[in-house]
């Protein structure tokens, strides 16, 4: 049985909560509404600065900073072999599948278990670890430029899932509220466009994120290996700079009334670059801050959000989907009303978080994925990672 690297289940619980920040708006507003704030019309000033706020703060940091985590555990897994990796990817795409058709449109669970499948080969088979960092960040800039192709090819009038029609708005709300097959068409539908991207130019940008991970933990970096003064340096020195690339990004994207091809396309580019590199950083800190962090309670709360990060992540989308579809507060909150509902999901996540542990090892869905993931391998179920 392995150690746990407590700093990465603090990073991996960081993550796991700020990824809830931006899920939330998806959660609660229409679909058009987690990257355009004017998908119906002028916002009001709130709901204008929380965007602001969340995009240069959150947007795509968390996805970035959780793709670094799972390429990092890939790294740790190729011990196990091909079969048990394998396995492993196919029953998170399983997974993934069943929670964007049955449940929440949303999921990232398939993005990540598909792009695995495709990268795990390449961290296996790079053996310089410096080549394979290169690798990770061309790729992430490649899907970066596939984007900027993306919006000088595009039409410049903007489709539906960017501004959608009162009816289209209505119509969204009344799937979501009802429920059922209806509900499962439709996330069916989302789901296509969503492989679209994935294959198109986001795919290109989280395998990227992944083999920089594989790097970073195969260097020593992501078990905190490095001096502290070299993580704080590191964070001084990218997270100001992600922000003075981003903000003038999320300026511009408010004065041109976020219009699409500029706020979807030419203004995201510099935003993409900043996330990762702010990903990064916010990674540093974690590791730079963690000789002062370590005994803090909250700390280690967080620590065993990350433990459970699959079960956390499903859990989010039950308590969600209960709230906005069944209880019916879909459409129901503002930007800013949304966000500040999102301490409450935490606080459920720490506590079922911390009452599992006291009793278990692992999470429910940990337990789960490991048993079968043995299954289908075909070898004997190991203890706890």
């Amino acid at each position: 049985m392995r150690p746990r690297i407590a700093t990465l289940d603090f990073a991996r619980g960081i993550a796991i909560f700020g990824i809830l920040l931006l899920n939330i708006s998806a959660f609660g507003l229409p679909k058009a509404a987690y990257l355009n704030p004017a998908y119906a019309g002028q916002p009001s000033t709130s709901d204008a600065w929380t965007w602001a706020v969340l995009d240069v703060l959150a947007q795509g940091k968390f996805l970035m900073m959780f793709a670094i985590l799972f390429g990092a555990g890939l790294q740790l897994l190729l011990p196990r072999g091909k079969a048990w990796i394998q396995s492993r990817l196919s029953l998170l795409l399983l997974c993934g599948l069943i929670h964007a058709v049955f449940f929440w449109d949303g999921d990232i669970l398939l993005a990540y278990g598909l792009i695995g499948l495709v990268f795990w080969r390449l961290v296996r088979e790079t053996k310089n670890t410096a080549s394979l960092l290169r690798t990770g960040i061309v790729l992430y800039l490649i899907g970066v430029g596939i984007l900027l192709m993306l919006g000088l090819i595009s039409s410049p009038q903007p489709g539906s899932y960017w501004t959608p029609g009162y009816a289209e708005i209505q119509y969204e709300r009344f799937w979501h509220l009802k429920g059922g097959l209806e509900a499962i068409d439709n996330r069916l539908d989302l789901l296509s466009s969503s492989l679209i991207s994935i294959a198109v130019q986001y795919g290109w940008e989280l395998g990227g994120a992944m083999l920089l991970g594989a790097s970073l933990m195969r260097s020593g970096w992501l078990r905190g290996e490095f001096a502290t003064r070299h993580y704080l340096g590191i964070a001084a020195t990218l997270l100001p700079l992600s922000l003075l690339i981003q903000i003038p990004a999320a300026v511009m994207a408010w004065h041109t009334g976020w219009n699409y091809r500029w706020s979807g396309f030419f203004l995201q580019v510099p935003r993409e670059i900043g996330a990762l590199m702010q990903a990064v950083g916010y990674l540093a800190l974690c590791y730079g801050l963690w000789p002062k962090l370590v005994s803090q309670r909250w700390v280690w709360a967080i620590s065993q959000i990350g433990r459970m990060a699959l079960t956390n992540y499903l859990l989010q989308t039950l308590i969600c989907t209960f709230f906005f579809n069944w209880l019916g507060f879909y459409q129901h909150f503002s930007r800013l009303q949304l966000v500040a509902l999102v301490p409450a999901v935490w606080a459920i996540n720490l506590l079922v978080t911390l009452l599992w542990l006291r009793f278990f090892r692992q999470g429910p869905m940990e337990w789960l994925w490991r048993k079968l993931t043995a299954k289908a391998a075909g070898v004997e179920s190991l203890g706890e990672r």
